[in-house]
Formats: C-alpha cells, sequence, structure tokens
C-alpha cells in the first residue's frame, strides 16, 4: 500500500474529507502516517475493497489512525482519527476486548 502513496494514486471518500476537516486533522499528516507508520490491521476481504489500519504518532506527539484500501492502482483514504483509550489500549494498536 505505501508503494501507491503518491499523489497521482491517491483517491479521497467523501467521508474521509468530511472526517479529516471535523477532526481538524491535516492532510499531510496523513500522508505521513501512511509512509512511515504501522500498519496495525489488516482487512483483506473489506468490501468494497482489501484496506488496512495505519498507525503512528505525528506532531505534538499526538496518536493517528488512518484507514486507507486499495483498488488496482489506486490507494483510497477511508477514514482517520485520533484514538482514545476507551476502545484502545495505552500502545493505540491494541483494540480493547469488548466487555
Amino acid at each position: 500500500m505505501i508503494n501507491l502513496c503518491r499523489d497521482e494514486t491517491i483517491k479521497a471518500t467523501k467521508h474521509f474529507i468530511n472526517r479529516i476537516n471535523e477532526r481538524n486533522i491535516e492532510y499531510d499528516d496523513v500522508l505521513y502516517v501512511i509512509k512511515n507508520g504501522e500498519m496495525i490491521e489488516e482487512y483483506p476481504t473489506a468490501y468494497p475493497y482489501p484496506c488496512a489500519l495505519f498507525f503512528k504518532y505525528i506532531t505534538n506527539n499526538k496518536p493517528l489512525h488512518v484507514l486507507a484500501g486499495t483498488e488496482g492502482s489506486s490507494l483510497w483514504l477511508i477514514t482517520a482519527y485520533n484514538p482514545s483509550f476507551d476502545k484502545w489500549e495505552s500502545d493505540y494498536k491494541t483494540r480493547k476486548a469488548d466487555k
């Protein structure tokens, strides 16, 4: 997926654009997470295309998750958010178990 993280191959869903605007997430931070972060979850059978969740700390040591998918030679940006302790362990890489 990282090799598709180029201006000419990136496509953004309307949902992605709405969410980063609502959450004050910078587009450059999203690209930084995909290029330099860690893939923490994979969803190979997701519809409409396989996707993965990436994690990395960004400016001011803030954690950021980015969900991106692939379709042929395109990288789709699906959503981005700052993970919270109510759903994630303190490493921000491990989901808390449902109780």
